[in-house]
């Protein structure tokens, strides 16, 4: 596989399937209208979600695995596998995919372990190239334009690409890299530093591993599943906590009692049929692949 071409070689059967899940026809021309609108429904029926994490269910960081888990067992994922089924479903329509590295911001500015986050950059063929990401839970609803480092209103909020040292002398703290690196901004706040570079998803492997089986990853310490809702706001199952945000940002929440009511959320309302609640465990399974 070419790193700056990603060609997963789907077939016929997987994409249509996967398009169905989505609720969208093939568009006829891979371009950035079509992005848009499979970037979109893609965030409103398949969930992030980490519960393999806890049901000990093997990750296997393979485009065509990737897709076969969101087509036939109708489940979603966390970032290395959203974004890696994603990108392989845009490149068997004929989009130039390449996979991205991130390091995402967490408390005090502090970026992640390396590989922490996967992205795409998307080439459609009517010119420009686009940030594409599907596996980041609250994030943008629309593909963000690559080269404009304006502010970019969307749906989930104001966002902006910025030259990671520009961005760290905005902010005073002179801590720029000096690598080309562009940090994406959310209504002011730095959601994570991306790498330019590209990227194979074989190299993302060690940190799927990481974020599966250390005690120091928050996807080993809670379970989560969410998605966008059609009006705009957010559904998320954080363990029996189920909270729906509407679009202006205002929330509900209420703790579910009984196995039942769980599992009969995530069936109904993310589309994923379990035998058995998930719990948070004191591990989980490792990628294989």
């Amino acid at each position: 596989m070419d790193s700056t071409h990603l060609d997963a070689g789907l077939d016929d059967r997987l994409v249509d399937g996967y398009l169905r899940r989505l609720g969208v026809g093939r568009p006829p021309r891979p371009t950035a209208a079509a992005l848009s609108e499979l970037h979109l429904r893609h965030l409103l029926t398949v969930p992030f979600e980490n519960l393999s994490v806890q049901l000990g269910e093997r990750i296997v960081l393979e485009e065509r695995r990737l897709v076969e888990k969101v087509v036939e067992e109708r489940r979603g994922g966390f970032c290395y596998e959203l974004n890696g089924a994603f990108g392989a479903l845009l490149a068997a329509l004929g989009f130039e995919v390449t996979f991205l590295a991130a390091r995402v911001c967490g408390d005090q500015g502090r970026l992640g372990i390396p590989y922490d986050h996967m992205a795409l950059r998307v080439g459609p063929a009517d010119g420009g190239a686009w940030l594409a990401d599907v596996g980041f839970g609250a994030h943008s609803h629309y593909p963000l334009r690559w080269a404009d480092r304006g502010e970019q209103k969307d749906p989930g909020g104001v966002f902006r690409i910025a030259e990671a040292e520009a961005e760290a002398e905005a902010e005073g703290t002179g801590t720029g890299t000096g690598t080309g690196d562009l940090d994406v901004v959310r209504d002011g706040s730095p959601q994570y530093r991306l790498e330019v570079r590209p990227r194979v998803l074989g190299d993302f492997v060690a940190g799927a591993w990481w974020h599966s089986t250390s005690p120091e990853s928050h996807f080993t310490r809670s379970l989560v599943c969410s998605r966008v809702t059609e009006d705009g706001g957010r559904i998320t199952l954080s363990g029996r906590r189920l909270k729906v945000t509407a679009p202006e940002g205002g929330s509900t929440e209420r703790e579910l009692v009984t196995d039942e009511e769980v599992l009969g959320v995530y069936r109904e309302r993310f589309g994923i049929v379990l035998e058995q609640v998930p719990e948070v465990s004191a591990g989980g399974a490792g990628p294989q692949g």
